[in-house]
């Protein structure tokens, strides 16, 4: 079953790929939007990126590159678990450089605490498509300066990889690791990449369409909350919440959004203190700008967390549909809207119960707020997908 899985995701991916070829570099198609991607890399800058050593890493036309320095990673600053992951590079003839999958921060040893895809020539001992000190595999050399890419899936134990587009190899580990960050290496020669996305898997729905069964209102108060025809969970008026019967500690939420007005104020908690109004973290909902400039949010942003950190663009639209991906793991926080990640945040405050005043680790519910008299909101597609230990 977990096979014929992997096969069905790498024919989407394909198929994904080539899809994705007429839209402009390092940007997302409104169908993988739809589809629940996100862009690890958007073209311009290396947030939500941090280096174990100390290499050239630089953005320019549209690219990561790397020439010279300490061999180490780029590494996202979030983990992820189960997996598709496209990405794009370009090396030299002599190039030594790889993809790292569920890597520690930083890796240490490529048989235990990561998985190193090789970018190689065929003299290496494990060369382009293999997986260093684990799988060896006998492949033609990519053609040097050249753009190829590597797909991705990671499910469970079990890693396939697609090289052009063409299977080049299957891994399955007896102990796997089961999450972690995603690396661009250098190592040695010069290495460029570009179009590093990923599409989450294993997420469960957590909103029927029909009903709100797995939620209560027993804090909607002035908010009215109820499901439409067209299977949406639709929320006016307030203040009030809906809460989530679930707890979730460290998880990958996704969801779409559709904002009924003009910039008005909602927002999704997390970590709740359950049957407490509003008391967890916030990442808010509010697509006002000062001035037009989008770099410029009102009221902290869409995909901003409240009183912590703005969003650092405004992405979406108001009276549009438009995606949001919330990972929260350990006390690390980061969003991305529209698939662009607009949130990256640490608490290092001290432990507290109440995340408005301290670090809250425990599990707790999530609440969707009615924030005032003019809320008009809808939600669709809301799933959860609950990191590993």
């Amino acid at each position: 079953m977990r096979s014929l899985l992997l096969l069905t995701l790498l024919t989407l991916i394909s198929n994904s790929s080539t899809a994705a070829e007429d839209a402009a570099p390092n940007q997302l198609t409104p169908e993988q939007i739809r589809d629940g991607w996100i862009s690890l890399f958007d073209g311009e800058t290396l947030f939500g990126w941090q280096p174990t050593s100390d290499v050239d890493w630089q953005v320019a036309d549209g690219e990561i590159r790397a020439t010279q320095g300490k061999m180490g990673i780029l590494a996202t600053t979030s983990q992820f678990a189960d997996y598709q992951l496209h990405v794009e590079f370009k090396a030299g003839s002599a190039t030594n450089s790889g993809v790292f999958l569920h890597t520690a921060f930083p890796p240490t040893d490529a048989a235990k605490d990561c998985y190193e895809l090789n970018i190689a020539p065929s003299s290496h001992s494990f060369p382009t498509a293999s997986f260093v000190e684990r799988k060896k595999v006998d492949t033609v050399d990519p053609a040097p300066d050249q753009w190829h890419s590597y797909d991705v899936t990671i499910v469970g134990n079990k890693i396939s990889v697609l090289l052009d587009g063409k299977p080049a190899v299957e891994y399955v580990d007896a102990e796997p690791l089961l999450r972690g960050r995603v690396g661009l290496q250098f190592n040695e020669g010069p290495i460029a990449f570009r179009n590093v996305r990923l599409k989450p898997l294993g997420a469960e729905s957590i909103f029927n369409g029909r009903d709100l069964e797995g939620w209560n209102i027993d804090r909607a108060e002035q908010s009215q909350f109820g499901v439409s025809s067209n299977r949406e969970l639709r929320v006016i008026n307030g203040k009030g919440q809906i809460e989530s019967d679930g707890r979730y500690g460290n998880f990958i939420l996704q969801l779409e959004c559709f904002v009924d007005g003009d910039a008005l104020n909602s927002g999704v908690f997390f970590r709740c203190i359950p049957g407490d109004m509003m008391m967890g973290y916030e990442s808010q909902i509010h697509n006002g700008m000062k001035d037009g400039d989008p770099t410029q949010p009102l009221d902290c942003g869409t995909g901003g967390i409240f009183r912590r950190q703005n969003a650092r663009r405004i992405v979406a639209k108001d009276h549009e549909w438009f995606s949001k991906t919330l990972i929260a793991d350990g006390p690390h926080i980061a969003a991305w809207v529209n698939g662009y990640q607009v949130s990256d945040w640490t608490d290092d405050r001290k432990p507290h119960e109440n995340p408005r005043k301290g670090l809250r680790l425990e599990p707790g519910t999530l609440a969707i707020q009615g924030h005032d008299p003019t809320t008009n909101l809808r939600f669709r597609n809301l799933r959860i997908a609950e990191l590993p230990e």
